[in-house]
């Protein structure tokens, strides 16, 4: 990834916890800002966690219907890499999870995208932030809410 935005959030939750919430790619749209559908196109046979996905996303100037391809690291991380866009030219990231030892899970999120018509970076960035940000809080929002691990 070139230029990337970072961030990480703790949640009081199992890394498994988090990690059957990232998972569940179709419930997206029930809690990540942006995101207005997700259809799963292929899961892994080992796990049946998604392979590929198509998604259409509004957030901030970005708006695009986009397919990922997903690479799961048991509940210790996942990455994605975008395979097929209309506007975007990439979206590819991951979250890393790190066990706290006492009830909660530091997620570490890294996101980069970029589009076909030309954006200053600046602006760039702060669609990412945007994305980033409402990501993790949603994810923790929607994590805690239904964890019976929350606090």
């Amino acid at each position: 990834m070139g230029d990337k935005t970072e961030a990480s959030i703790v949640i009081a939750a199992s890394p498994a916890a988090i990690m059957s919430v990232i998972a569940d790619l179709a419930a997206y749209p029930q809690w990540s800002d942006g995101i207005s559908s997700v259809e799963v196109l292929s899961l892994y046979e080992e796990d049946s966690r998604p392979a590929d996905a198509r998604f259409s996303l509004a957030s901030g100037p970005i708006k695009d219907t986009y397919e990922l391809e997903y690479d799961w690291d048991g509940d210790n991380s996942v990455s994605w890499t975008l395979t097929k866009a209309e506007m975007l030219t990439a979206m590819d990231g991951s979250y890393t999870l790190k066990n706290n030892g006492d009830g909660t899970t530091t997620v570490h999120y890294v996101l980069a995208v970029d589009v076909k018509i030309p954006m200053i970076g600046m602006i760039k960035r702060k669609a990412e932030r945007v994305i980033v940000d409402t990501a993790l809080k949603g994810l923790k929002k929607r994590v805690e809410s239904n964890s019976p691990n929350s606090l």
